[in-house]
């Protein structure tokens, strides 16, 4: 790509988003953007910083608002110095006081994952914000439509973070049908291991209307993760995660079933995973594994990164990723046009690339 260079340490320079194009997507057009990608809402590392480079690239930035640390959002909302950002909450946390405070700041959308959207559905309508909520399964995308939400997340297992059984593949295609058949105004965006403009593609093809991208923009040059947790992932491949229990129980967290978390193998799950009750009763253990990820030592700690690390090669600026996958999205769509009989704009009979037939 034109403007980038890249060090010996694999972390590469400012984006010149020169020669990148535009991709259109329903999801693009409802929201004003010139990539069809949201930035993952990642508790602890998409911080104000990121969020605001991926709006202002064109992409949806939506802040890790995670457990509701009202303190935390008040510091990295700051840090967004203005950019139009979005917040995404793990729902059976959030509290109505942390959601209010963020509906006051007029975010361009909210993100609800991992429980019931109903109970904050009413608030966030009230303000004409749109709600976004994370599914893994279809009786989640169910509820979901039943509370009104205006773009489902169909998350596949493939993910870092939290997240559950269904493979990206699957889910995908079975939640597009679900809403041409129930809402068919809503969109839809996919995400678990989409790091690349090859996965992109994919995902429009499967029927989303763009992608909620985690891993690969958490190992963003402004992303709140430390450079030995990034470095691990560029060296690692897609076989080097596992789901798991264990760093739940190192914080004393109360996750419901389904979920697990998806991190990287390291000396600490080779330890815990088999064992997390009794991690939950090693305060000496819990805090070596908090002074390991503060370090970003991925031996002892847990860098928290879906299978798509497989995919990242090196450590770039949010701009450049996005407009990376793009294009590269762009090109892998073009090379299929003419069987298709669809433009370079990923117009088909006056229909958006993504949007459900």
């Amino acid at each position: 790509m034109p403007g980038l260079a890249t060090a010996a340490n694999g972390r590469v320079g400012a984006a010149d988003p020169v020669g990148w194009t535009v991709l259109t997507t329903r999801f693009t057009s409802a929201f004003g953007l010139s990539h069809a990608i949201a930035l993952a809402p990642m508790a602890h590392a998409a911080g104000g910083a990121l969020a605001a480079a991926v709006a202002r690239a064109g992409g949806l930035g939506l802040l890790g608002g995670g457990y509701g640390d009202a303190d935390w959002i008040d510091a990295e909302w700051a840090r967004a110095n203005g950019a139009p950002i979005g917040i995404g909450f793990i729902t059976w946390a959030l509290t109505r006081d942390v959601l209010d405070a963020a509906l006051a700041r007029s975010p361009r959308a909210v993100m609800l994952s991992f429980g019931d959207p109903a109970p904050f559905a009413g608030a966030i309508h009230a303000q004409n914000i749109p709600m976004i909520c994370q599914c893994q399964t279809l009786d989640h995308a169910r509820a979901a439509l039943n509370a009104g939400a205006q773009t489902l997340v169909a998350q596949g297992s493939e993910a870092g973070g939290h997240g559950a059984t269904r493979g990206t593949l699957t889910l995908v295609p079975e939640l597009a049908d679900l809403i041409a058949d129930r809402a068919p105004q809503t969109l839809l965006l996919a995400a678990g291991g989409i790091a690349d403009g090859r996965g992109l593609a994919a995902v429009l093809m499967l029927g989303a209307d763009g992608a909620l991208v985690g891993t690969r923009l958490w190992a963003a040059s402004e992303a709140l993760v430390p450079h030995g947790f990034q470095d691990a992932a560029v060296a690692a491949t897609g076989d080097a995660t596992l789901r798991t229990k264990a760093p739940d129980a190192a914080r004393l967290l109360a996750w419901p079933d389904p979920f697990t978390i998806r991190v990287m193998r390291s000396g600490f799950t080779d330890r815990w995973h088999d064992d997390p009750a009794t991690l939950r009763t090693d305060p000496a253990a819990r805090a070596q594994w908090q002074v390991a990820q503060t370090a970003g030592d991925p031996v002892n700690g847990s860098p928290v990164a879906g299978e798509s690390v497989a995919l990242i090669h090196d450590i770039r600026p949010a701009a450049a990723i996005l407009g990376k996958m793009t294009a590269e999205a762009l090109a892998r769509l073009g090379a299929y046009a003419c069987a298709a009989g669809v433009t370079h704009d990923g117009q088909n009979a006056g229909q958006d690339v993504g949007a459900t037939p």
